[in-house]
C-alpha cells in the first residue's frame, strides 16, 4: 500500500509540473490565433501526456522484450524531458517570485493608484523568462536527445608526458589507456569494434584498462568477447576492476546466502574474462615492465574510493609493497578521489595514476582552455590531466557509457601517451 501511495505521490508532482509549464507556453503564445494556440495547446498536452502516461506506466510494462537500443533511448527521453521541465521551471519560478514581491511591495508601500500601476507593469519581462526557460528546457532536451548519436564517437586524445624518473630505455613509449567500458550498455557491436580498431592502429606498446567491463554481470561481455579480445600489444594488456565489476548494484555490498554466492560466482567468472581475453588483471599487486635493460613497476588495485557511498575494495599497501626500488611507477586505480585520497599523502614516488570512473558524466562542455561538466562538484579531478608536485593524475572519460545512452560535450575517449 505504502509503494503504491508513493507512486501515485509521483504521478501527481509530475501533473502538477506539466500544469505549471504549460502557464508558460500559454503566456509565450498569447499573441498567436485562436487556431494557433489551439494547435500549441494540444501538441504540448499530446507530448506530455503521453509522456506521463508512459514513464507511469513503464514500471507495468513488458520492457525487456523491446528491442534494447529502442528501450534505453526512450527512457531516456522521457526522463530527458521531465528533466528538461525542471530546468524551465526555475526560470518560472524566479519570474513568479518577482510578481509576489512587486506585488507585495504595492500593497505594503503605495497607495492604490500607485499600487496598481505597479502591479500593471513589467508584462514583458514575464514573457521574456518564459521564453528563456522554455528555450533552456528545450535546449537541454535537444542536447540529449542528439547525444544518442554519440555514444559510440570514440575520439582519440593525445598525451605527451614528461618525468624526470623515467628510464631513459621507456622514453617514447607508447601506452594506450581505456576505462568504463560498461559492455551491459552496447546495442551495436559493430560501433564497438571500430574502436577496437582505432586503438590497434595506434599500435601501442602497452594497452591498460582501468575498471568497469560490466555494468553488473561478466555475461554481459559474452557477445563482445571476440571484439576485445584483439587488444594486443608488445607488452601486454593489464586491467584492474571498477565499482561496477564487483556486482554491488545488483547483490548489495553484503548478501545472504544464495545472493552472496551468486554475487562470488559472478566476479570470479568475470576475472576468468579477462584472461581468457589475455589480458592480465592486477588485484593488489605489481608487475615489473622491461624495456632496455630497465625496468619500472606497474601497480593495480581493486576499487579504493574515498567517497563515502562507494565501497572500497582495493589493497594500496599490499599492491606497493615491493615496488620502492623501480624508479618509476605507474598506478591503475579505478576512481579518481583514491589519488588525493590516499596516493597523493602517502604515495608520493607513484609518477603517473590513471583512473575513469566519472565517464565526464557524459554531459558537459569542453573549449580550449575551459570545461565544465556538472560531475566536477562531486569530483575536483573529473577529464583530463592533473598534476601534484611532480605527480600526474589522467582521468578518461570512458570507452562506453551508462544509464544515458549517449554523449553530450564529453564524448568516449581512447587516451594515446607518449612517454619522456
Amino acid at each position: 500500500m505504502r509503494n503504491r501511495n508513493f507512486f501515485w505521490i509521483i504521478v501527481g508532482i509530475l501533473l502538477l509540473l506539466d500544469v505549471y509549464v504549460f502557464q508558460a507556453v500559454k503566456v509565450v503564445s498569447s499573441s498567436a490565433s485562436q487556431r494557433g494556440k489551439l494547435t500549441i495547446y494540444t501538441c504540448y498536452w499530446v507530448v506530455s501526456g503521453s509522456a506521463l502516461v508512459m514513464l507511469a506506466l513503464w514500471p507495468l510494462l513488458n520492457t525487456e522484450s523491446w528491442p534494447k537500443s529502442f528501450r534505453s533511448q526512450l527512457f531516456a527521453a522521457l526522463l530527458g524531458l521531465f528533466f528538461a521541465k525542471i530546468i524551465a521551471v526555475i526560470f518560472f519560478l524566479i519570474d513568479d517570485i518577482r510578481r509576489v514581491v512587486q506585488w507585495a511591495a504595492g500593497k505594503l508601500f503605495f497607495n492604490r493608484t500607485e499600487a496598481d500601476a505597479l502591479n500593471s507593469d513589467g508584462i514583458s519581462r514575464s514573457v521574456f523568462l518564459s521564453w528563456v526557460g522554455l528555450a533552456a528546457g528545450g535546449g537541454l532536451f535537444g542536447s540529449l536527445v542528439y547525444g544518442f548519436r554519440n555514444k559510440y564517437r570514440y575520439e582519440v586524445r593525445r598525451q605527451k608526458l614528461v618525468f624526470s624518473t623515467l628510464p631513459p630505455a621507456f622514453k617514447g613509449l607508447k601506452v594506450v589507456h581505456i576505462s568504463d567500458i560498461h559492455s551491459g550498455s552496447f546495442t551495436d557491436k559493430e560501433a564497438v569494434a571500430k574502436g577496437v580498431v582505432k586503438i590497434m592502429q595506434e599500435k601501442p606498446d602497452l594497452i591498460l584498462f582501468t575498471g568497469d567491463l560490466v555494468n553488473d554481470m561478466a555475461l554481459e561481455m559474452h557477445d563482445y568477447m571476440d571484439v576485445f579480445d584483439k587488444l594486443k600489444a608488445p607488452m601486454g594488456v593489464f586491467s584492474t576492476l571498477g565499482n561496477h565489476d564487483y556486482g554491488d548494484y545488483k547483490w548489495g555490498h553484503h548478501p545472504e546466502g544464495a545472493l552472496a554466492v551468486e554475487k562470488a560466482e559472478n566476479l570470479e567468472r568475470l576475472k576468468k574474462l579477462q584472461g581468457e581475453l589475455g589480458w592480465r588483471l592486477l588485484l593488489d599487486e605489481h608487475v615489473v615492465l622491461e624495456r632496455g635493460g630497465q625496468q619500472i613497476a606497474l601497480i593495480g588495485v581493486q576499487n579504493i574510493s574515498a567517497k563515502a557511498r562507494f565501497y572500497s575494495y582495493g589493497d594500496m599497501k599490499k599492491a606497493y609493497e615491493g615496488s620502492e626500488k623501480y624508479p618509476f611507477k605507474i598506478l591503475m586505480s579505478h576512481d579518481p578521489s583514491h589519488w588525493k585520497g590516499e596516493v597523493v599523502p602517502h604515495y608520493g614516488d607513484v609518477d603517473l595514476m590513471l583512473a575513469g570512473h566519472t565517464h565526464g558524466m557524459q554531459f558537459g562542455v569542453e573549449l580550449p582552455g575551459f570545461k565544465w561538466s556538472p560531475v566536477q562538484y562531486v569530483y575536483k579531478e573529473w577529464a583530463g590531466l592533473y598534476e601534484e608536485g611532480k605527480q600526474k593524475l589522467y582521468v578518461n572519460r570512458g570507452y562506453g557509457f551508462i544509464g544515458y545512452p549517449g554523449r553530450v560535450g564529453i564524448l568516449p575517449e581512447i587516451t594515446v601517451f607518449e612517454l619522456g
